[in-house]
């Protein structure tokens, strides 16, 4: 399977009578090199799964707009296990509520992707569910790292942090390629860091101005941070570092954009291994 064209079945099941959405999908994933089928609408689950055994598809792909999904799609699933093709993935689209998704993958559907979601995205799981021996397995990030505070003064606000919370002061660095000073506060098996910036052309001095002081961005300690950044790339999203660049602590740090994390500046933080 590894060497042929992915095959995907489209289908509108039920009495939803708008396919526009499943349009744009089926030639966004024709775009990605795969071959699609679209069955058209108001198909059932026998006539959804019939076709999808005998045009030997690597996946369905069932979209809804009628509210119907919650019967409807698990009857598909169910459909495939009857004809002995539950080998063959379904994933889900179009208007469903968060709250609906725990319970359509407890049913059997192997993703749902939610309104906006970049046909890329869509394409690369594809790709990984049929191929996953060709993908690089990342596992999750180990812990967070540490969270950024941006603060005009690191000697004005340590004494809140030092005196009232009672944090231990771990150490200052300056970044010169940030144009920061950071001071490193240990909080259990995380830290706190306040950025203070040096110059004004500096990333902290430009967000206090817009912004005020205050919480800057979400640190996650990873082990992969170049195939993480590629594979993200490749997934569409959007990054605001390419490659990793140096860190306090000699670490090596790139960041995601926040639009990828729901408004959060997220970096990603990779420090060299005892002995390296």
């Amino acid at each position: 399977m590894a060497d042929r064209t992915i095959r995907v079945l489209i289908a509108k099941p039920g009495l939803d009578g708008h396919d526009r959405g499943a349009l744009v999908i089926a030639q966004a994933l024709r775009d990605h090199g795969m071959e699609v089928i679209y069955t058209g609408l108001r198909q059932s689950p026998d006539q959804i799964v019939q076709a999808a055994i005998q045009e030997d598809v690597d996946v369905i792909g069932l979209s809804s707009l009628s509210g119907a999904h919650r019967s409807l799609f698990p009857k598909i699933v169910e459909v495939l296990a009857k004809n002995d093709a539950e080998d063959i993935p379904v994933i889900g689209g179009g208007v469903i509520p968060y709250e609906d998704i725990p319970y359509l993958e407890e049913k059997g559907v192997n993703k749902i992707f939610t309104p906006g979601t970049p046909t890329e995205e869509i394409a690369k799981y594809i790709q990984r569910l049929i191929h996953p021996q060709a993908q690089t397995s990342l596992n999750p990030p180990e812990k967070i790292a540490h969270i950024g505070i941006a603060v005009s003064n690191i000697e004005h606000a340590l004494p809140f942090y030092t005196n009232t919370l009672g944090l231990r002061l771990t150490g200052v660095e300056e970044v010169q390629s940030e144009g920061v000073k950071v001071a490193f506060l240990k909080l259990g098996e995380t830290q706190l860091e306040l950025l203070e910036p040096i110059h004004e052309d500096s990333s902290i001095a430009k967000f206090i101005n817009k912004r005020g002081e205050g919480f800057h961005h979400m640190a996650l300690e990873v082990q992969d941070i170049k195939e993480r950044l590629q594979q993200y790339k490749d997934q569409g999203i959007s990054l605001l570092n390419e490659e990793p660049k140096q860190g306090a602590h000699n670490s090596q740090v790139a960041f995601l954009h926040p639009k990828a994390a729901n408004g959060v500046l997220m970096e990603l933080c990779q420090h060299e291994k005892e002995g390296e």
